[in-house]
Order: structure tokens, then C-alpha cells, then sequence
């Protein structure tokens, strides 16, 4: 791979994330006041979940509100990390266009359409920076031409090129995962369970959770459920060894079990890195088959979530099977602490084991 090609990926790799992280917030924020609200509803048929108190009414209409903003502060934030201030105002204004729909099929391509957008956005206003101008229009370039400029070319571009095939890829894209049941939904809550724990809140973590958000933005709650369900796992699985298998574990780690269960329950899943950092072989592996299970089972049993955020704490916002959501996550953990009591010597053992390697060593130096 090139230079060039290697800056544009890590440009791109960090944008994304740039955007997910600005995003999260307002989505916390939209999902918890939407769940709240929804849990003070009664369930009506063929309706759903109606609700007629006035507060909750109100609060919902709060949610309603964040979540709208979901899709356009992704795209807004993507390109605030390719091009800075001036890229900020196309992101938002091609963002919004993505989650609304236009056309004459009213079409909306929701997250797909608000990632390329914020990209194209990027680019075009770090394009448009590079243009000479004289020292009158100076001034007025980032907080005037550049946004115009690049909100019209880009949503130009959009409104006649790019929204036909987006709009299918999405529609397709929704189709196929609101029709996973069975051993495909297993598949699918498999992947994002493994994904959620393999590098424990980095840019894999990251990559699952947009494509939760993406599936919460079209209406699709199950992979959500499934991957909040496994984000908890983590900490509490080693947690869990911690206070089971004591000759597992250093005292200092032991000593931490009690904050990593802490964090686990409010759905962090940080809270395992100080672990896998001193013995990577023995926890990475017991993190990501637990996880695995039990976000596959999440699927199997069609837990939802409306709140993205994992843990104990989030189960208001867990709006089927919420009994399901804790068993499940209960054996996921269950699991990750099996795994961790195989996999991991007794301490003593390692003590052991590490004094004879380093006699060893220090006699074939001598020798």
C-alpha cells in the first residue's frame, strides 16, 4: 500500500470514529428519554406501545428529537474531521438531506448516505480551502464560500447521482437483517458479540456499534439488544473469575474485580483492558467466546433495545425480552468465566514457571 493511500485510510479511519463519538452522546441522550417514555405506555394491538400521560408524552418528544439529530451530526462531525470548521456546516446540511426523505420515492438512506456524505463533505471543503483568493474574500472563505460551495455541490451530487443507488443499498441492506431469525440471527449476534470484545471499545468496537445505530436509525432493535448484551460481558466475566477463581488471579487483580464489575453493570466495556493488557492469550479469547454467546443467544430469544447503551443499568430501554436480556447476559458471563478458569494456570503456577524461565535464561547468558 502507498503513502498516499495509507494516509487516506487513516484519515478515513479517523474520521469515522470522530463522528461515532460525537454522536453517541445525542443518541444516549435521544434513546433514554424515548425509553423512558415508552415505559410508562400500555401495550395496544396493532398499535404498539401507546402512550397518553403528557409528561411522557413530552419526554418523548426530547427523544424524538435526539435521535433525529443521529444522522446529520455523524455526517457533520466526519467532515469536521477531514477539513475542520468549514466542513462542519455541509456535513450537517448533507446529513439532514440523508435522513429526510426526497425525491419523488421519498427517499432516505439514513447512515449509509450520511457517512459518504460527510466524506464527500470533507474532502470537498478541504478542496475548496486550497482555492487562491484575494485578500477581500480571505475573511469570509470559512465561515461563507467554503460552506456554500461545498453544501451545493456535494448536495447537488446527492439529489441527482447518489441517492438512487444509496437508497436501494439501504433498503436492501434492511430488508435482509429485519428477515435474520434463526441460525442467521445467530450468525449475526455471533459476529457482533465477538466484535464488541475483541479490541474492547477500539475501532472494531466502534465498527459494531455504528452498525447498531445505523439499524436503530431504520427502525431494526435486535442487533442492538444483542451487542449491549455483549458489551457488558467483558468486565463482568472476568469480574466474575475474580471472585470465583481466586488462585486464577494476582492480588492487585483481584483487588480491580470489583471496579470491572462495577463497570460492566453500567455497560462499559473498558473495564476489561486492565486484564487483558497483563495476560492478553488467556483473556481475549475467554472475552470473545462470551460475548459471542451471549449476544447469539440475544438473537435467538429477539431481544430489543432502544437505548444504545449496554449493561443493568440500560434495561429500561430493553423493549422485548427483558428477562431474556439478564439471562443472557448471565450466561455470557457465566461463560467468560469458565473460559478464564481453563485457560489461565494457577498463580503459584505461573510464579513457578515464570522463575524457571528466567533461571534459564540468566544460565545461558552466563554460559
Amino acid at each position: 500500500m502507498s503513502d498516499k493511500m495509507k494516509t487516506i485510510k487513516d484519515d478515513l479511519v479517523k474520521a469515522f470514529s470522530t463522528g461515532v463519538s460525537y454522536m453517541m452522546p445525542v443518541v444516549v441522550v435521544g434513546g433514554i428519554c424515548l425509553a423512558l417514555s415508552l415505559v410508562g405506555g400500555e401495550p395496544t394491538p396493532g398499535k404498539g406501545i401507546v402512550v397518553t400521560n403528557p409528561f411522557l408524552l413530552n419526554l418523548g418528544a426530547i427523544g424524538s428529537a435526539g435521535l433525529g439529530m443521529m444522522i446529520p451530526v455523524l455526517a457533520a462531525y466526519i467532515a469536521y474531521s477531514l477539513a475542520g470548521k468549514p466542513g462542519l456546516t455541509p456535513g450537517l446540511v448533507t446529513g439532514f438531506m440523508a435522513a429526510t426523505p426526497l425525491g419523488e420515492a421519498h427517499v432516505v438512506t439514513g447512515f449509509l448516505g450520511a457517512m459518504l456524505l460527510g466524506i464527500l463533505s470533507g474532502y470537498v471543503a478541504k478542496w475548496v480551502k486550497t482555492w487562491k483568493v484575494g485578500k477581500v474574500l480571505m475573511p469570509v472563505m470559512p465561515i461563507l464560500i467554503i460552506p456554500i460551495v461545498t453544501s451545493c455541490l456535494v448536495g447537488m451530487l446527492y439529489l441527482y447521482v447518489l441517492i438512487g443507488p444509496i437508497g436501494m443499498a439501504m433498503k436492501w441492506l434492511v430488508s435482509m437483517l429485519s428477515n435474520m431469525q434463526g441460525g442467521s440471527g445467530l450468525v449475526l449476534g455471533l459476529i457482533l458479540g465477538a466484535m464488541a470484545a475483541f479490541d474492547m471499545g477500539g475501532p472494531v468496537n466502534k465498527t459494531a456499534t455504528a452498525f447498531t445505530l445505523a439499524l436503530m436509525a431504520e427502525g431494526i432493535y435486535g442487533p442492538n439488544g444483542a451487542y449491549r448484551i455483549a458489551c457488558a460481558i467483558p468486565p463482568l466475566g472476568i469480574a466474575l473469575s475474580t471472585f470465583i477463581s481466586r488462585n486464577k488471579w494476582a492480588e492487585d487483580e483481584k483487588r480491580m474485580g470489583t471496579s470491572a464489575a462495577f463497570m460492566g453493570l453500567i455497560g462499559i466495556t473498558e473495564g476489561a483492558i486492565p486484564f487483558a493488557v497483563k495476560n492478553l492469550k488467556t483473556v481475549l479469547p475467554s472475552i470473545i467466546i462470551g460475548s459471542a454467546v451471549g449476544a447469539g443467544l440475544a438473537m435467538i430469544h429477539g431481544v430489543e433495545s432502544m437505548v444504545p447503551h449496554g449493561g443493568l443499568i440500560a434495561i429500561a430501554g430493553v423493549n422485548k425480552g427483558a428477562i431474556w436480556y439478564v439471562i443472557d447476559m448471565a450466561i455470557g458471563v457465566i461463560v467468560t468465566a469458565i473460559c478464564l478458569h481453563i485457560l489461565r494456570p494457577n498463580i503459584s503456577d505461573a510464579v513457578k514457571n515464570e522463575t524457571v524461565k528466567k533461571t534459564i535464561t540468566s544460565d545461558m547468558n552466563k554460559a
